[in-house]
């Protein structure tokens, strides 16, 4: 029942980092079921969700860039360094402190959730756009904040990219891969920690994989149907 319940979390966290983001909505309570403590579900959900962030951007790669102001370089270096900063953090903090903190991470990223589904309004194509600068601080805090705990970072950075004037099917690709970059930083340092748990990561992980895929051809549905071009050709 424990190995359906994490592989059924890892599917639908897949789909839903494909998408939006906040995977991790699922699989860290899953894994907190399964009988692992907080820190440990955090640190393993980390860890058994990379290959699938990995497999879903480049699964839409086609669709990745940078802002008109700030580089797709420059946002992945500041994912790869800011990622690996805030993992560093994690490692640094005691199990019984994280599990003190994680009903309030818990709390942010559901209202980053809420903001992002029922709030945010999309940017106008005529909108004053964030500057090049404003946006590389604000995705470098966003990778410090992915590398430490990561709940609502698909959201934080749909908000970012689109605020700062990429359209939201790109800025959706985008942020796949920036999360898989932020979360790579963090899987190298947490891959020596005795806190990964390997048996529900691989679990977690294979089902991740299948429902990143899953969520990468809806994704690419989405742009096919919205695209009146793709819908003459059809």
């Amino acid at each position: 029942m424990t190995i359906f319940l994490i592989l059924l979390a890892g599917a639908l966290a897949g789909i839903q980092n494909a998408l939006a983001g906040g995977g991790s909505f699922i699989t860290l309570p899953a894994l907190i079921l399964a009988g692992l403590n907080p820190l440990e579900a955090n640190i393993t959900s980390t860890v058994a969700l990379f290959p699938g962030q990995v497999t879903t951007g480049l699964a839409n790669r086609q669709l990745v860039s940078g802002t008109s102001q700030l580089s797709f370089r420059i946002l992945f270096m500041l994912s790869v360094i800011g990622g690996g900063l805030g993992a560093l953090l994690l490692l640094y903090t005691p199990a019984t402190v994280f599990a003190r903190l994680v009903p309030w991470l818990v709390l942010f990223a559901t209202l980053v959730f809420a903001w992002g589904n029922f709030v945010r309004k999309p940017a106008s194509s005529n909108a004053a756009h964030l500057g090049g600068g404003a946006t590389a601080l604000i995705q470098f805090c966003i990778a410090i904040y992915g590398g430490y705990f990561g709940g609502g970072i698909g959201f934080l950075m749909m908000a970012a990219l689109s605020l700062a004037g990429m359209p939201t099917r790109g800025a959706a690709a985008t942020k796949n891969v920036l999360a898989s970059v932020m979360n790579a930083s963090a899987v190298l340092l947490f891959a020596f920690s005795a806190a990964v748990r390997w048996k529900e990561a691989a679990v977690l992980g294979v089902s991740a994989i299948a429902g990143g895929l899953i969520g990468a051809k809806m994704l690419s549905h989405f742009r096919a149907v919205s695209n009146p071009k793709c819908n003459r050709a059809a």
